[in-house]
């Protein structure tokens, strides 16, 4: 699965970008992070994540982060 770091994410939109640590930044929908509560992303988190897609491109999906 690959991995990469949080480049940025607005919570009030509810979407960014993620770094893949071997390619090319990936979107991210809030929608897509698996997590309990209140999904949003900080910059700099490491995440996990499936690559996808999208309607526009890239997408990150099933993603978690990194304890």
């Amino acid at each position: 699965m690959p991995t990469g770091r949080v480049k940025w994410f607005n919570a009030q939109k509810g979407y960014g970008f993620i770094k893949q640590d071997d390619g090319d930044d990936v979107f991210v929908h809030y929608s897509k992070i698996t997590s309990d509560g209140y999904r949003s992303l900080a910059q700099g988190d490491v995440v996990e994540f499936e690559v996808a897609d999208g309607e526009k491109g890239l997408q990150a999906v099933n993603v978690t982060k990194v304890p």
